[in-house]
């Protein structure tokens, strides 16, 4: 895997073609992205985190690449980030050592480079 920004740059000309050909199933799964993400009784950066584990589960560099921005962006810390993967580790066992390592690096390729002054540390 290259950097998680390549990974998503790669996947922004396919995805916006497959989602003119099927608007209306990619609309409805854009509502439900945006709604299971949304903060409620966890906040959004907790199910991103969440997201981020399965990804790394199920073996996905893209998704493992748009969660763990997402996690950035809303703020969840490495401490956080790292107590996930140790989840997914749990869960996943050898491919999840892998797929952890990658999306660790991908979290910090976007948190560093959004945190003008260090990582984010916030907690629930």
């Amino acid at each position: 895997m290259d950097s998680a920004r390549d990974t998503i740059h790669e996947l922004r000309e396919p995805t916006m073609a497959l989602r003119k050909e099927i608007p209306e199933t990619w609309a409805a799964f854009a509502e439900l992205h945006q709604h299971a993400v949304a903060d409620g009784a966890l906040p959004g950066r907790i199910k991103e985190l969440v997201a981020v584990a399965i990804a790394v589960h199920d073996g996905c560099d893209g998704c493992i690449a748009y969660h763990a921005r997402a996690a950035a962006a809303k703020g969840a810390s490495h401490e956080e980030m790292a107590e996930a993967l140790g989840v997914a580790l749990l869960m996943g066992g050898g491919p999840a050592s892998v797929y952890s390592s990658r999306a660790w690096r991908s979290f910090q390729e976007f948190a560093e480079a959004d945190e003008p002054h260090g990582p984010a540390h916030h907690h629930a």
